[in-house]
């Protein structure tokens, strides 16, 4: 069965597959703004976030998000500085830097067995499992 949802950004009705909640028309906007500064972020490596915003008249934020989401990457002879989300150390693409991502992802991991592990005591403890004739194996 579809899914019918309006465009965040137009109104506009669409089937939602999955993603973002914006239409495909919204979608290829966004794609045509990517392409506009990625080419002007290669013929000027030197510019600034604003002076970017300013000549291609897009918004800082949107520049941010291509960043954020790992599609642009700041070259070492950038102006653009882009902060890790958790401590504040310069990064050059997505929200944190090589050991924020690696302290995440390593407590996510812990977490995760933590959680597998209570799941398994409790199902233990309720007497839950394989049975044979009212006799647990």
């Amino acid at each position: 069965m579809p899914d019918l949802r309006n465009c965040r950004r137009c109104g506009r009705m669409y089937n939602f597959i999955g993603g973002a909640p914006i239409c495909q028309d919204c979608k290829n906007a966004d794609e045509e703004v990517f392409k506009k500064v990625k080419d002007y972020l290669y013929d000027n490596p030197g510019a600034t976030l604003s002076q970017v915003a300013m000549e291609l008249d897009v918004s800082v934020e949107k520049i941010k998000m291509f960043l954020k989401e790992g599609r642009l990457e700041i070259t070492d002879e950038s102006n653009i500085i882009l902060e890790c989300e958790r401590c504040g150390k310069s990064i050059k693409t997505g929200r944190f830097c090589r050991e924020c991502q690696n302290e995440v992802s390593v407590d996510l991991e812990k977490t995760t067995k933590t959680i597998h592990l209570d799941n398994s005591d409790q199902n233990r403890s309720n007497g839950i499992g394989m049975r044979y004739l009212n006799k647990k194996l």
